[in-house]
């Protein structure tokens, strides 16, 4: 695919962006000396988005001479309340976490907020009392989403959407941003269509959306069944970095590939590897490895008295990108760079 100015424009603006948050890592880097400060990072699943958004909060912590303890749900909002509970108390200066159900655990979430400094990244929970939010708007994210699937199947069709689950303030708002884009309505962010019901526009069918809850194996048999119980079936949408991954495994089985489109989220190999060999059309890559890093930062500067380092719009976002076929190896690129970052 030929480059486009659009398309230097977007990479020269990803440029921009990581270079000012070069400048603000410098100045971090000068504080060093400062005693130490514990923090703790929770993730809201033990997948490869996870482990960027680790390393973006291990690097951050290791620049500011702080420490931190990354934690990662095996068994969802199980484990992630276990957390919760464990460090309620302590003398942590600090959490950061990716709630899986806000609405169920903002009482919990108070409680632990009423303890320490309490920042929430990749999925918010607007109502708990938080310091601020780190992440993307998920909602403007589900709308660029959308975008991608009306360029891989221009001519309309059905859809079938594949998410971990709609509690988690992340996933609801960017499965609306998606609906509402291929519905053709106006912006609704605090709208919310039920998962079971069949949405009919003048061009695309939305036929449902599976649930996992972070199952996997539940995630893969999802997809399966889908090709099934829809044969004629125009495009898959993986909103969670492994939804996508593993509906092409389903899709690969069923000799499906490439005639069924595939749109993605994140940055998983598989999924990098799929738009690669042209079965995946493209996918919206958030900044996980930044997720980490600024979490992690504004933390660990509040707890040492620096309340300019919070955003005062109470949110810090990130603009949602997407990666086509010839977006690919320069992305590697920057990821591996961020990777490489977080292990030195």
């Amino acid at each position: 695919m030929a480059d486009s100015q659009p398309r230097k424009f977007v990479w020269l603006i990803v440029l921009i962006a990581v270079a000012s948050v070069a400048a603000v890592v410098w100045s971090d880097r000068l504080s060093v000396g400062e005693t130490s400060t514990q923090v703790v990072f929770i993730t809201n699943g033990s997948d490869q988005f996870s482990e960027i958004s680790a390393a973006g909060a291990r690097d951050s912590a290791k620049r500011l001479g702080a420490s931190v303890q990354v934690m990662m749900p095996q068994k969802g909002l199980v484990d992630q309340n276990r957390f919760i509970k464990e460090l309620l108390g302590s003398d942590v200066a600090g959490v950061a976490i990716s709630p899986i159900d806000p609405s169920r655990q903002s009482a919990l979430l108070n409680e632990l907020a009423g303890d320490t400094l309490l920042v929430t990244h990749d999925s918010d929970a607007p109502y708990a009392k938080r310091l601020c939010y780190v992440g993307m708007d998920n909602y403007t994210a589900g709308k660029a989403c959308g975008k991608l699937v009306e360029e891989a199947m221009p001519g309309g069709g059905t859809v079938m959407i594949s998410i971990g689950n709609v509690n988690q303030d992340n996933a609801r708002l960017r499965r609306q941003g998606l609906i509402d884009v291929l519905m053709g309505r106006p912006d609704n962010p605090t709208g919310f269509d039920p998962i079971d019901q069949v949405l009919v526009g003048e061009r695309y069918t939305i036929v449902g959306t599976l649930t996992d809850h972070h199952d996997l194996a539940l995630a893969k048999a999802n997809a399966v069944q889908a090709l099934k119980d829809h044969p004629d079936l125009g495009c898959m949408v993986g909103m969670f970095g492994y939804s996508s991954p593993l509906c092409l495994e389903a899709l690969k089985e069923s000799g499906k590939n490439g005639a069924v489109k595939l749109v993605a989220f994140d940055e998983n190999d598989a999924t990098l590897q799929g738009i690669v060999d042209g079965d995946i059309y493209a996918t919206l890559v958030q900044d996980p490895y930044q997720f980490g890093f600024q979490s992690v930062r504004i933390l660990v500067r509040k707890a040492r008295g620096d309340d300019t380092v919070l955003p005062l719009s109470g949110a810090l976002y990130f603009r949602a990108m997407p990666i086509r076929q010839a977006d690919v190896e320069i992305f590697k690129i920057r990821l591996n760079k961020q990777l490489s970052s977080g292990n030195q």
